[in-house]
Formats: structure tokens, C-alpha cells, sequence
């Protein structure tokens, strides 16, 4: 069978003592093309916010982000709450959209690379 691409999400799970605990989530070995298809939607989401100062607007594409990326890049592995309380606030948009970028054009970032590599060891 085909090596398949994959992708990883890093979560803050608990602070103690100023020591993060983190959690890796890989998405599935699997994610079907129909996946893509919404992407496309979420990519013109995000494209058509850019510049956009209305606040409901914002919360409400961030919700569809985290929802998009909890349900359907990672099949539920994880809440968009988890999502919420666990991105590190000034990374979280980008890392969202990074998200989305890897199904709708299949990247990776060397980050996700590197802790496959070691896990396929």
C-alpha cells in the first residue's frame, strides 16, 4: 500500500509550574478527497477575512476553523474546545491555516517531517 502523507497538531494539555504538557495528534492515515473539496471552501473563507475588521466575522470563521480541523482533518481526535485552550495564542491562526493547507495541497511543515521520520524509525 501506498505510504500515505499525514499530518501533525501539537496541544497544549496543562501547564504546571511553567512546564507545558503536550499531546501530538497525527490525522489519519486516511482522509478522503471530499475533505479537499471543503478545504477549497475554508481556503476562500479565509482569503475573503483578510482585512476584515468585523469581530462576529472573525469568531465566527476562527469557530469554522477549529471545528474543520477537529471533525475533519482529525476525525475527532480532539474537541475545537481542545483546540481553543490548547494553540498558544500568538501561533494559533497560522497553525490553523497550516492545517488546511496540508489537505487542500498536501504540506507539511518540517516540524511534522521530523517527528514522522523519528516515529517511522
Amino acid at each position: 500500500m501506498a505510504n500515505f502523507k499525514r499530518n501533525m497538531i501539537e496541544l497544549v494539555k496543562e501547564v504546571k509550574e511553567g512546564e507545558i504538557i503536550t499531546k501530538k495528534y497525527l490525522t489519519p492515515v486516511f482522509i478522503p478527497f471530499s475533505v479537499v473539496y471543503e478545504s477549497v471552501d475554508m481556503v476562500q473563507k479565509i482569503e475573503k477575512s483578510e482585512g476584515n475588521t468585523d469581530a462576529k466575522s472573525e469568531k465566527e470563521l476562527f469557530e469554522n476553523l477549529m471545528y474543520f480541523v477537529a471533525t475533519k482533518i482529525y476525525n475527532n481526535q480532539f474537541t475545537k474546545e481542545d483546540l481553543f485552550n490548547g494553540l498558544h495564542a500568538p501561533d494559533a491562526i497560522e497553525i490553523l491555516q497550516e492545517q488546511i493547507l496540508f489537505v487542500s495541497q498536501g504540506r507539511q511543515n518540517d516540524e511534522t517531517k521530523k517527528f514522522l521520520a523519528e516515529k517511522n524509525r
